[in-house]
């Protein structure tokens, strides 16, 4: 239940628009005497803390979120997640047995359930706490003997772990009481653990993640398919649990072994496409449901896939070196992108072919923007196409300037129409030249906009191209000329941050490629065919 309650929260500040914490605080307000309610650590605490929150903290959040979200009856959803904390309360409490006999009681203020003695609050606790905090520290913290023995109270976190698998476990085989029965056998036979063995076996136990992050000790490395994961998942509990299938009963069903499925749901792996190809098949699926299935796992394989790939590529790569790797047949206006694949070919898009004559390269800020910039501009050098160069800020670009085949150079933070329009006049298909922009966002409004324009919706018959690359966080690609660019649906996402990103190169992204560090020269490749290939740009 503390699951259920944990899913609905998170569900509900997503419909709510994914709100910050500080947004939430400044929505709920202050008292009379001008201080928060519910201050942002507390809205955080509700949200990632590994034991149930305040009711009345729960109450406000609900009520903000509800509103924000465009619920009809807010009322009406903060009786539900009420009714859902008091169920979750009662869950728990019966679980207070669960930690094994040689485990130290809480002393954090909690009662044995890890429940916070509190935890039903007045709505204004928060501030009335804000008001008694001393900066000096509680008494608790003077009256510390200086002889504590740390090491005594220090997390054994392989102890906790195991504590984390064992509950996982639990849960996961908690419909098929065969397989319950002989893993707990397993369980008591280690030192400390008959009590645990004993709880989830009465009771079946909540899941050992709690509001939207793992506790230390149950934290492992995030799926780079986790939404794909968890649809699939669901959608194979949905059906199991609509028959009342065990694991046991699956397994001579489908003919997959049980521990086989068993693994899948306590890991959140991925299912071979057979196992769920045979559990569509013995389930009678609809069409629909069926094809929903295969969808799933098609996205999930592909994702890991990718992702597999991304790892797997060199650490590092000269440019000479990926320029010998493309194919000898290249035409004059390819541009090397990377390279990838485990027979390391470099990729590029061919920049007289496709939707439109033009590509992006967009990054946040040490994402290797201007190196992948400089290789295009080489490469095009390279094959004896001629470039322009525009760098209204300090970058590589401009050090390319004096290479035969740069036509000019431009390096004000200001590009005429005239000045522009001059270097491109020897321009035809013959005799191409393709324009090379670094921190196009400078230039978003430049006074060659209109030409700019012209060169992505006419370049094909004037020998025109252009490349820009632009940060992530400042995409000029609204209106105007820039916005033309999406019109190629091609280009590279360096470390990308924000899914919205994936718009400018004419691809939906997800969370798998989203928000991880930020990795100079690695990066998503789009050639216009739909998909994303992992790759390694030269530097």
């Amino acid at each position: 239940m503390l699951k259920k309650l944990n899913d609905g929260l998170h569900d509900l500040r997503l419909d709510a628009g994914l709100p910050s914490a500080r947004s939430i605080r400044d929505r709920i307000g202050q008292d009379s005497q001008g201080y928060w309610i519910v201050s942002h650590q507390a809205v955080l605490d509700t949200f990632q803390r590994p034991d149930l929150p305040k009711m009345g903290r729960l109450e406000l959040i609900v009520a903000v979120l509800s509103e924000d979200s465009g619920h009809d009856d807010s009322e009406g959803e903060v009786k539900r997640f009420k009714g859902l904390w008091k169920q979750a309360y009662d869950e728990t409490v019966a679980q207070a047995s669960v930690q094994p006999p040689s485990e130290a009681a809480a002393s954090d203020g909690s009662d044995e359930a890890g429940i916070p003695t509190d935890s039903v609050d007045a709505p204004g606790q928060d501030a009335e706490e804000a008001h008694q905090r001393s900066p000096q520290g509680t008494a608790a913290d003077e009256d510390t003997p200086p002889d504590v023995d740390e090491a005594a109270a220090r997390v054994n976190y392989a102890e906790e772990s195991l504590k984390g698998l064992i509950i996982n476990a639990a849960q996961a085989l908690w419909d098929d009481k065969d397989a319950l029965r002989v893993f707990l056998g397993v369980v008591r036979r280690g030192e400390g653990f008959v009590k645990m063995a004993d709880a989830v076996g009465e009771s079946r136990p909540a899941n050992a993640t709690y509001y939207g992050v793992k506790s230390r000790e149950f934290e492992v490395a995030p799926s780079p398919a986790r939404h794909e994961l968890v649809m699939l998942h669901r959608l194979l509990q949905k059906h199991r649990v609509k028959r009342q299938w065990s694991f046991t009963y699956l397994g001579e069903k489908t003919g997959i072994p049980s521990d086989a499925w068993i693994r899948w749901y306590a890991h959140d792996e991925l299912p071979t496409r057979e196992a769920v190809v045979a559990f569509s098949h013995v389930a009678h699926l609809m069409l629909e449901d069926h094809v929903l299935l295969l969808g799933l796992w098609e996205a999930a394989h592909e994702t890991l896939e990718a992702q597999r790939g991304f790892e797997d590529l060199p650490e590092r790569v000269s440019f000479d070196e990926a320029w010998s790797m493309r194919d000898p047949a290249t035409p004059a206006l390819w541009a090397l992108a990377g390279i990838a694949g485990e027979e390391r070919r470099a990729y590029g898009p061919d920049l007289a072919t496709g939707i439109a004559p033009a590509f992006v390269v967009a990054g946040p800020p040490g994402s290797g923007r201007s190196t992948a910039l400089v290789n295009i501009s080489r490469a095009l050098l390279a094959a004896n196409a001629r470039v322009v160069l525009v760098a209204p800020r300090a970058s590589p670009l401009r050090e390319l300037a004096v290479q035969s085949g740069v036509v000019d150079c431009f390096v004000r933070d200001e590009l005429g129409s005239d000045e522009l329009g001059g270097a491109l006049s020897s321009a035809s298909p013959e005799e191409p030249i393709v324009v090379v922009m670094d921190d196009a966002e400078i230039l978003e409004n430049c006074d060659a906009g209109r030409l700019l324009k012209s060169v992505v919706l006419h370049g094909f018959e004037e020998g025109r191209a252009l490349v820009v690359g632009c940060r992530e966080d400042r995409l000029p690609f609204r209106f105007g000329w820039a916005g033309e660019t999406k019109k190629a649906h091609r280009g590279l996402l360096l470390s990308p941050q924000e899914r919205s990103t994936g718009d400018v190169v004419g691809i939906r992204i997800g969370d798998s490629i989203t928000g991880w560090p930020i990795a100079p020269g690695r990066g998503w490749l789009h050639l216009g065919d739909g998909k994303l290939l992992p790759v390694a740009v030269p530097g």
